[in-house]
C-alpha cells in the first residue's frame, strides 16, 4: 500500500528549483513511476505527510504564522541599447549626427 495518498486537484502550484543527491533523485523518480504520478506530486506529498508528523515543527509553525518564503529577487533590468533608425547618421565614436538635407554618397 503506498504511503502517499491520491492526488487532489485545484492546488496553486509554484516553481522551485533545487538539487538532490543522486540516490534521492533516483528514488524520487522510481516512486513516481510506482505511483504513476509526476515527481513534483511525490515531493509535495512527502512534504505534506512527513512534516505533518513532526510535532515540534507544528508547534513552532503555530507560534510563527505567516509566510516564510523568501521574497522574490528583483528582476535585473537589461540596459536597452538604442539602435538608430535608417535615417540617422552615426559617426565612428557612436555619436548621432543630424541628417543632412541631401543624401550622402
Amino acid at each position: 500500500m503506498p504511503v502517499i495518498k491520491a492526488r487532489t486537484r485545484g492546488k496553486h502550484v509554484v516553481r522551485h528549483i533545487t538539487r538532490l543527491d543522486r540516490e534521492s533523485y533516483e528514488t524520487l523518480f522510481a516512486y513516481a513511476t510506482f505511483l504513476g504520478e509526476p515527481p513534483e506530486y511525490v515531493l509535495n506529498q512527502l512534504i505534506d505527510t512527513v512534516l505533518a508528523k513532526d510535532k515540534e515543527f507544528l508547534v513552532w509553525r503555530d507560534a510563527h504564522p505567516g509566510s516564510h518564503t523568501p521574497r522574490p529577487a528583483g528582476r535585473r533590468s537589461r540596459a536597452r541599447v538604442r539602435t538608430p533608425g535608417p535615417d540617422v547618421l552615426v559617426d565612428r565614436a557612436g555619436t548621432e549626427k543630424a541628417p543632412t538635407s541631401h543624401p550622402v554618397r
